[in-house]
């Protein structure tokens, strides 16, 4: 039990209950994601490395000493942006990153649906495109703009909500759907 949960005067017993209510789900990676990965990875290392300069005070002045370091970053950039898994609540669902969580409230979901494939034929408009994940703002045909938070194309879940669309992809989606689904009957 925390302190917050303390000074809202919960019981060890309300927290038990909570805990029992969650369901957690990986991220696994698909082939495309580890592939993309592991070569932008080695290019920018690569990069990095070759253009590598012993740092003096007169480089550390230099434009071009600093722009070198720019692949280095991005790898290490993007990996804090990579989703490890997913938790259900009964009112939320939290994507799990490197360092911390986003949080997305359950209240308004319409619908919960496993449909493989899902971003086929989307275009990124803000976001990562496969650096660790494809996470970020996305647009298709048939989702309309949609937020992702993708690390394989083939287990894509897709949640509707009144004003947006949001696209996960956990190590058992139909479960997922059956979890999260506001009547679970019609999952």
């Amino acid at each position: 039990m925390n302190a917050e949960q303390i000074a809202k005067g919960e019981n060890s017993r309300t927290v038990f209950a909570q805990l029992m209510n969650m369901k957690h789900f990986k991220a696994p990676w698909g082939t495309s994601l580890i592939v993309v990965s592991a070569l932008a990875t080695v290019l920018c290392l690569g990069i990095t490395i070759f253009r590598w300069q012993t740092p003096t005070p007169a480089r550390l002045g230099h434009f071009s000493f600093w722009l070198s370091l720019t692949p280095g970053a991005l790898v290490i950039g993007c990996a804090l942006f990579c989703i490890r898994g997913y938790t259900l609540t009964p009112d939320t669902l939290i994507i799990h990153r490197l360092f911390w969580q986003t949080r997305i409230p359950l209240s308004d979901l319409q619908s919960a649906e496993f449909q493989p494939l899902a971003m086929r034929g989307s275009i990124r408009t803000f976001g990562n495109g496969g650096f660790f994940s494809f996470s970020g703002y996305y647009r298709s045909r048939v989702l309309g703009s949609y937020r992702a938070f993708v690390t394989d194309f083939h287990r894509t879940t897709i949640l509707r909500f009144p004003t947006r669309t949001i696209v996960l992809s956990p190590d058992f989606p139909e479960e997922f759907v059956h979890e999260v689904s506001p009547n679970p009957h019609n999952a």
